[in-house]
Parts: structure tokens; C-alpha cells; sequence
């Protein structure tokens, strides 16, 4: 049976780590990955991935969805879903999330995830915060979103920045739930 997944990239900076995050539910086999790019996102990903980076993740997709079609399948409660992660995840696109403010598909797939009670991994990036940034992940959480800030784990001893983007992203995936085997091994001392 396919699970679908929703990935929402905005325009934040990281867009690496929603492409790992894209290659990573696209390998698995019963997963059916469901891509919405903001328009902000499309620039950042280019300047930071490069110009070819944005076919590459919707080829990965099995469905692409307009960030201004607020009338697709993502948009309603009746399409059922395992989830969805936002990587990276904007201030903007997470205060809009955590007042119910559904302008795109991105912010309007979210809530949906949220008042359906189903899992939403928000990779807020955003530094330094300001207590406003703090307010909108608190409503978030308390609504039952998870709010997951990019931060790498250097106890792994990562040898590259592919590493850090790699853990970040399947350790976001693995928040999902999707399988009995997590990507990101235990910790064992």
C-alpha cells in the first residue's frame, strides 16, 4: 500500500535539505511523494543548488503541485496522508502556519495536516530568532506540529557539509514515523 507524503520547500536558505529530504522519500518504494515549491523557494534553490536542481526534485516527485493551486488534492482532509515536512521552512511560511493563514498551498497542505491530526515537520530556519519567530514555533507545537531547526549533529563526526545535510534530512523523515527501521541509527553511547 503507498503512503503519500507531502514535501513543501519555501524560500528560506537550506534548500539542499529539502532536496535530501526529496531523494530520500522518492527511494522509498511505498511512498508517494507529493512536491509543492513556493515561488520564493524556486529562487533560493537555484542560487544555492543551481539552475537544473528544481527539475531534478519535481522529476523526483510523483505528483507537482502548483504553489497556487489551492484547489489540488493536497488541499483537502479527505486526501489522506502520512505527513508532510517543510524543508526548509520560512518565518514566513510558519507564521502563516501557526495563525491559519492558508494564502498558498504550502501553508493551506499544512494546516490541513494539522487539523487532520497528522504529523508536520516544520525545518524552521531562521537565526538568530526573535520572540516572535519563538511565538509562531510555540503555537505550532501546541497545535501538534513538530518544529525541527536544521541543526547539525556533530557527535556523528560528519567529514562534509553533504554529511550534516544528509543526517538533518533523514532524521526529519524519520520524525515521520514512515518505518520500523529508522534511517538515523540509535545512539549507543
Amino acid at each position: 500500500m503507498s503512503r503519500r507524503v507531502i514535501l513543501g520547500i519555501s524560500g528560506a536558505s537550506g534548500a539542499a535539505i529539502g532536496l535530501q529530504v526529496g531523494r530520500i522519500l522518492a527511494a522509498m518504494e511505498d511512498v508517494e511523494l507529493h512536491l509543492v515549491v513556493t515561488n520564493a523557494a524556486r529562487r533560493t534553490i537555484a542560487h544555492e543548488t543551481g539552475n537544473e536542481a528544481l527539475g531534478r526534485l519535481i522529476g523526483l516527485a510523483d505528483h507537482f503541485h502548483a504553489d497556487t493551486d489551492i484547489g489540488a488534492s493536497i488541499a483537502s482532509g479527505s486526501f489522506r496522508t502520512a505527513g508532510m515536512i517543510v524543508a526548509p521552512c520560512s518565518m514566513r511560511s510558519l507564521a502563516a502556519i501557526a495563525a491559519g493563514i492558508t494564502d498558498n498551498l504550502l501553508t493551506r497542505a499544512a494546516d490541513v495536516q494539522l487539523k487532520e491530526r497528522r504529523r508536520l515537520v516544520l525545518l524552521a530556519r531562521e537565526t538568530p530568532l526573535h520572540l516572535g519567530h519563538l511565538r509562531n514555533m510555540v503555537a505550532v507545537t501546541e497545535m501538534g506540529g513538530v518544529v525541527m531547526p536544521p541543526v547539525p549533529s556533530f557527535y556523528r563526526n560528519p567529514a562534509t557539509v553533504e554529511d550534516l545535510v544528509a543526517h538533518i534530512a533523514a532524521r526529519a523523515v524519520d520524525l515521520l514515523g514512515l518505518s520500523d527501521t529508522p534511517l538515523i541509527p540509535e545512539w549507543r553511547g
